[in-house]
């Protein structure tokens, strides 16, 4: 059989294999990413060959593959093709969903076949194979482990493959040599027991994707053609989502406008552990930002604020308050997404500096509060994220060196760490015992960049809170930073199985 005619379809697998089994042969299945064919690889689908008449190798489809940003480092026809070339090798399949759960059941081979790194139970942090252990049991399908020698494929990429520049390659062998993998997932791990107040400025995303006409007849205007509109719950939402991914119970206060509320919408958006409060300003819509996007490039074109006014009234300044001063000291951590529009009053960052267990803060800049809204203007924090630009916007200082502007923040609001965010620079981390720590960006195929700092910010400041150190909140927020690009604004909250399978690929 040649090559082209080993690579089927699942529904054309599937019945080609029950053919085969009506004739009385025995079906043996391999499944996995196989993103860098190697020897142990080999000796592993000869081993399973041994147990059946006809071996079947299916490959994770390329969009669950999320090991490493950016996805495989060959795609799913590269890998199939190499797979469909291995003489014992009967027939070659892409899976269509993020697990072979429903593999199995499509299936239903004699023989699953693993490697004998999963032989152990909680040897797989995603928990995969043992839900797949348990849909075997319910087939009648026996799980077999080979037992060879085991290379990583993700460590080979990593050593020869990776695609990452040099600078990343050494930055993550001399980070391995200082933590284990269960160090980092033990963080993660970590994170689930937290209970996480989040407060800040509600926003809605709404992206127009269009197709440039050129320039109007009448005018000096660029004309578009409209083709499609996404609407993404951003701001304290997205953040409150990112947090609800890693720890145990979220709490959020926000503020909405009393028309233009999209309400319904925002809690339908929420992660279901996040429990939302919140207050009305008169007179104002809920804030929403209209973006108008190229759709072939992606790139912003025009932007459009729906806002009110930036100061909360008295009223529900007071109840918000009040809500929060109620329930503050129940929590552990105190999370200010501070975008500047008004939600977290001057009252409530006196309360927060206060009462706060651990208080997070991010202050953003944009073209709403440019010049008016910067760190300064909380008299403490025991973890501050920002943007290079945002701390230089604070020091009305362009080119001087980050460093002492760092130190000076973190003595003004005695935070023990304080992150600044430098795009694909990556970020730079101050406190603790090393003083300063540079993290390089992992490469990933960026998308957009809108919501990645609030992602970083997010998980960052749940490691923090754990008493990670500088280099671990580095590392595992440019990872969170690495994923959170590759999606439209604000569509998906970082997965925080995604997060720990990019940790394990960069640990090998």
């Amino acid at each position: 059989m040649n090559v082209d005619d080993k690579i089927l379809q699942l529904d054309s697998l599937a019945e080609r294999l029950e053919q085969h089994r009506q004739h009385g042969q025995t079906v043996v299945l391999c499944h996995g990413c196989f993103d860098l064919l190697h020897i142990g690889h080999i000796r592993h689908f000869r081993q399973a060959r041994e147990l059946g008449d006809i071996l079947v190798v299916t490959v994770s489809p390329d969009e669950f593959v999320d090991k490493r940003p950016g996805g495989p480092a060959f795609d799913q026809s590269l890998r199939t093709e190499a797979l469909a070339s291995l003489g014992y090798v009967d027939y070659v399949a892409v899976n269509k969903w993020p697990t072979a759960v429903e593999l199995l059941n499509a299936l239903k081979p004699n023989f699953y076949v693993k490697g004998s790194e999963f032989k152990e139970i909680g040897s797989d942090y995603t928990g995969k194979i043992e839900e797949e252990r348990r849909v075997a049991e319910e087939l009648g399908t026996e799980l077999f482990f080979t037992e060879d020698i085991v290379f990583s494929s993700s460590n080979l990429i990593n050593r020869f493959f990776s695609g990452q520049p040099e600078e990343v390659r050494e930055y993550l062998q001399l980070f391995r040599k200082r933590y284990s993998k269960d160090d980092i997932l033990g963080l993660i791990d970590d994170m689930a027991g937290l209970k996480v107040l989040v407060i800040g400025d509600t926003i809605l995303d709404d992206y127009h994707y269009a197709e440039g006409l050129g320039k109007s007849n009448k005018d000096p205007v660029l004309a578009l053609k409209h083709q499609s509109n996404d609407l993404f719950a951003g701001g304290v939402l997205a953040v409150a989502n990112h947090v609800a991914s890693f720890a145990g119970e979220v709490t959020l206060f926000s503020v909405l406008g009393d028309r233009d509320r999209y309400e319904e919408f925002i809690r339908d958006s929420l992660n279901p552990k996040v429990t939302a409060r919140f207050v009305t300003q008169p007179d104002s819509p809920t804030v929403l930002k209209r973006r108008f996007i190229d759709s072939g490039s992606l790139n912003k074109l025009l932007e459009i604020y729906h806002i009110g006014e930036a100061t909360l009234a008295e009223e529900p300044d007071a109840s918000l308050l009040a809500m929060v001063e109620e329930v503050i000291g129940d929590h552990d951590l105190v999370i200010a997404a501070d975008f500047g529009h008004g939600a977290v009053s001057d009252a409530m960052v006196e309360l927060l500096a206060a009462k706060a267990p651990y208080l997070a803060v991010n202050t953003q800049a944009n073209a709403g509060n440019r010049g008016f809204h910067t760190i300064s203007r909380y008299p403490h924090a025991d973890f501050a994220c920002l943007a290079e630009h945002e701390i230089r916007l604070d020091y009305r200082d362009m080119i001087s060196p980050l460093r002492p502007m760092m130190e000076d923040v973190a003595k003004r609001l005695d935070a023990g760490r304080v992150v600044v965010t430098r795009g694909d620079k990556g970020t730079l981390v101050h406190g603790g015992k090393n003083a300063f720590v540079a993290c390089p960006a992992f490469v990933a195929k960026s998308v957009d960049r809108v919501g990645a700092g609030d992602a970083l910010f997010s998980v960052a400041a749940l490691a923090a809170c754990r008493g990670a150190d500088e280099e671990q909140i580095g590392f595992i927020g440019n990872i969170v930073g690495s994923q959170a690009v590759t999606v439209i604004g604000n569509q998906k909250a970082v997965d925080k199985r995604s997060v720990e399978k990019t940790i394990t690929t960069f640990m090998k």
